[in-house]
C-alpha cells in the first residue's frame, strides 16, 4: 500500500487538472504560452500518474480497469470483474 501523503497527491494534482482544463484549452488555442507558464504545474495533466485505485500501487496498473496487477488477480480470483476467469488450457 503506497503512502497516503503520495495518494493525496495524486488525488489533488487530478482535481487541479480538472479545475484548469477550460483554462488551459483556450490560453493553448491563443498560443499565450506566458500565461500557461503561470499556472500552477499540478494543473497539467501530463504531471498524473496512473495508480490502483485500491492500493495507491503505480506500477503494474491496468488502464483498463483502473487497478494494479496484484488486487487485479484477487479480484479476478475472488469473481469481483465480471467476464474475467482464470486461463487454462
Amino acid at each position: 500500500m503506497a503512502k497516503k501523503s503520495v495518494i493525496a497527491r495524486e488525488q489533488k494534482r487530478a482535481r487541479m487538472a480538472a479545475k484548469y482544463a477550460e483554462v488551459r484549452k483556450k490560453l493553448k488555442a491563443a498560443g499565450d504560452y506566458e500565461a500557461l507558464d503561470k499556472l500552477p504545474r499540478n494543473s497539467s495533466p501530463v504531471r498524473q500518474h496512473n495508480r490502483c485505485l485500491l492500493t495507491g500501487r503505480p506500477k503494474g496498473y491496468m488502464r483498463k480497469f483502473g487497478v494494479c496487477r496484484v488486487m487485479f488477480r484477487k479480484m479476478a480470483l475472488d469473481g469481483k470483474i465480471p467476464g474475467i476467469t482464470k486461463a487454462s488450457w
